[in-house]
């Protein structure tokens, strides 16, 4: 047992790069690289960080990430949070990037993964935090397109830990993605994807039984689905849960409302993450002490859920232990 001092030890397993980018990182590479922004100063862009809803978000989104351009970008994005999630009681993280965010504007693969590798290969002597990467497809840029991004990616397989799928979630149901992901099992990488946040149960059952997925990002709506739910208890599959994004997006119209008490009543491993944290108001400890705060989770059940964090993850059984000793 841990002494009660600092952020509980965890692992974040669902966060996307591209949505830690901090205004003042906006700003730092538009002006490296010569981007003009829509925004005076950098309390201008943060006020603008208030959405209706996941489109909202996505537009702003894609137009703050126009300003990562070169290698060096990525590795100062991927060192801003390594650094962030360091105080926050990270010790791994599986990260997911956008290849199609970035090589549709005209940045090669190369430079993205050449920049993101710079900073993690050296994460767990800098940080002490361990990284695995995941490259997530963007679902309403279909199936298709999906596929290409993967011949892309093939070669690169080695530098990866898994794929996922992400994006403006409804009208795009996970089943589309069956063959990419296919294709991704079969070169030994682990699988996720999105589901149940905006959209329906429906989508979290496409996710586990058509594309095959170790976990589900977000799946909060499998609570309107009993045997969903006892699947999911059943099968261990783990959800990544993110609070403060789920409020910011208004998936949940308060956080006090959260239906995370039913989740876990229901017997399933959830763990608790940040998403997007430098738009959605708080990074992964921020979403524990909310939690705390407004839904009165008290200690045990904090630990239980960073505890979950290890055993979601994709590390092995050794580091696993390690990890869990820290608690």
């Amino acid at each position: 047992m841990r002494p009660d001092a600092g952020p509980l030890p965890k692992a974040e397993l669902h966060l996307h790069i591209e949505g830690t980018l901090e205004p003042e990182l906006v700003f730092a590479c538009a002006r490296r690289n010569g981007v003009e922004l829509p925004f005076a100063d950098v309390e201008q862009l943060r006020r603008a960080y208030v959405f209706d809803d996941l489109q909202s978000f996505l537009d702003l989104y894609y137009l703050a990430m126009n300003v990562l351009r070169t290698a060096q970008d990525f590795t100062d994005l991927a060192d801003a949070y390594l650094a962030r999630a360091r105080e926050q009681g990270v010790r791994h993280a599986e990260i997911f990037f956008d290849p199609q965010a970035h090589v549709s504007r005209g940045v090669p693969l190369e430079v993205v993964l050449d920049g993101l590798e710079a900073s993690l290969s050296t994460s767990a002597e800098r940080f002490g935090i361990s990284t695995r990467l995941i490259a997530c497809f963007l679902r309403d840029r279909g199936a298709r397109e999906a596929m290409t991004t993967w011949e892309a990616l093939a070669p690169h397989a080695a530098r990866l830990h898994g794929v996922g799928l992400d994006s403006a979630e409804v009208g795009h149901p996970p089943e589309a993605f069956a063959e990419v992901f296919g294709a991704a099992r079969d070169a030994g990488l682990h699988l996720v994807a999105h589901a149940g946040e905006e959209g329906p149960p429906d989508y979290v059952w496409q996710a586990i039984d058509v594309l095959g997925v170790e976990r589900v990002d977000h799946g909060i709506r499998a609570v309107e689905d009993r045997a969903l739910l006892d699947r999911l208890a059943r099968d261990r599959t783990p959800l990544t849960v993110c609070p403060l994004s789920n409020v910011r997006l208004r998936c949940v119209p308060a956080l006090s409302e959260h239906r995370l008490p039913e989740l876990l009543d229901a017997g399933l491993l959830v763990t608790i993450n940040s998403d997007d944290p430098a738009y959605f108001g708080g990074y992964v400890d921020d979403n524990f002490q909310a939690l705390r705060r407004e839904l009165g989770l008290g200690d045990d059940v904090l630990r239980e859920l960073a505890a979950n964090s290890f055993r979601a993850s994709f590390i092995d059984e050794d580091d696993r232990a390690r990890l869990l000793r820290e608690l």
